[in-house]
């Protein structure tokens, strides 16, 4: 075999590794996802309270979203980075598919044991631990970074900003396998305590998802956006206050960390310059223009999300304001970035395949957002009490939001089954 063709091959397996995740992550966010979310909707709605909905079921839609689409996503694209899948070692790629289905089985098996009760007490510990194997061979695997360049360090701003998205992880996924066992060993079901659900909430929330968007971001959007350099030390000390405040929350001090939140989210934003003149024109060629103006509302969305933590430790009284804190963070932040610069990058990597259609990128982000403007104000208003045609809006807007997901899901498969040549 030739060295070009040598190079076809591994950057070939690359791709399909890649696409492989990242389908995986869809079907998560379609299926056990955003469709079991829909049917949670429908019956909070219906019955007026979310007391009366199976918390194991909501925990299920929660467990899919985060672990089975985001996490599914974060690891795809870590390991077609990895250095040694690059340079086409065989076990290297070997390890990643072995991660991939380890990953896989864990969110389903999960899922199962959350929505189906079937031997759950089995399944509950065996999926938290095939999550944790997989993600300890991904951790493994991508502490390998290399410098980006000559004369430069070890590891770039961005990279040890994901790192404390990859730590965050890591925590998330040790606490979920202790509170398996444990539900396991003592509980008459699969569901997890109600406060410890809403501490594992704020790990995941500020100690996984924003930090690794955050690192993205830094990467990134300097380059598509035209932004002017990034605050390094800012960006450094945003995943720092962000950390301080998950350690008050577990150490009960809630409250008082809703406002490092808000400070962190600041000095994220600051950092990246999101918001200032840029340098140069937005790179949109290939995908819609409307991209840079959806990546910078995403972080109107991380600071609305933030606010409303604040607003919900001092009065929330029925868990409305809570909710419409972490859907405007899941969901306003993290989903219409993924929306925004999945487009952009995914197909690319997947060998230099072109966005099937940029207006589908469009009517997925409008449609995201308006479900979630509706889904974020309809919650407050509803579970708070202050109106009580706002329970009607809520399945309306997770019926549009799975519109969304869709949209999204198609125009990704689409790219991926085009041919490279017409690139």
């Amino acid at each position: 075999m030739t060295t070009v063709e040598t190079a076809k091959a591994r950057d070939t397996a690359r791709a399909h590794l890649l696409m492989t995740y990242i389908c995986t992550g869809l079907f998560f966010m379609l299926v056990p996802g955003t469709f079991l979310g829909v049917m949670n909707l429908v019956q909070i709605s219906g019955r007026e309270s979310v007391s009366l909905v199976s918390s194991a079921w909501l925990q299920a839609h929660g467990h899919a979203q985060v672990f089975g689409w985001i996490g599914s996503f974060i690891l795809g694209i870590g390991f077609y980075a990895v250095p040694k899948l690059r340079d086409g070692a065989t076990s290297a790629l070997r390890l990643a598919w072995a991660s991939w289905a380890m990953w896989t089985s864990g969110v389903a098996l999960r899922w199962m044991a959350n929505v189906y009760l079937w031997h759950w007490r089995v399944l509950l510990p065996l999926s938290a631990s095939l999550e944790l194997i997989a993600f300890l061979i991904f951790f493994r695997a991508v502490a390998q970074h290399p410098p980006s360049a000559p004369g430069k360090p070890r590891m770039e701003p961005f990279v040890w900003v994901v790192a404390s998205g990859a730590t965050g992880l890591l925590v998330a996924l040790l606490l979920n396998l202790s509170s398996a066992v444990a539900l396991a060993r003592t509980s008459v079901s699969p569901t997890l305590p109600h406060a410890f659900d809403q501490h594992l909430l704020v790990v995941l929330a500020w100690g996984f998802m924003t930090p690794f968007v955050w690192g993205f971001t830094a990467k990134w959007m300097p380059v598509l956006l035209g932004l002017r350099p990034t605050r390094v030390t800012l960006l450094l000390a945003a995943p720092i206050v962000s950390a301080i405040g998950i350690l008050l929350t577990l150490l009960g001090w809630g409250a008082m960390a809703t406002w490092l939140f808000v400070v962190a989210t600041v000095l994220a934003i600051l950092a990246l310059r999101l918001f200032e003149p840029a340098e140069h024109a937005a790179k949109t060629r290939g995908v819609h223009s409307s991209f840079p103006f959806f990546v910078r509302m995403a972080y109107g969305w991380l600071l609305l999300a933030a606010i409303l933590g604040v607003a919900a430790a001092a009065w929330d009284s029925s868990g409305g304001i809570w909710g419409a804190s972490r859907h405007a963070l899941t969901v306003g932040f993290v989903s219409v970035m993924v929306f925004s610069v999945g487009p952009r990058v995914l197909p690319a990597f997947a060998g230099l395949r072109p966005l099937w259609s940029p207006a589908l990128m469009l009517l997925a982000l409008v449609l995201l957002t308006i479900g979630c403007f509706l889904r974020v104000s309809s919650e407050i208003l509803a579970y708070q009490g202050y109106a009580t045609w706002a329970w009607s809006v809520l399945p309306v807007s997770a019926i549009i939001e799975l519109a969304a997901v869709t949209t999204f899901a198609v125009n990704l498969g689409g790219s991926f089954l085009l041919d490279p040549a017409t690139a």
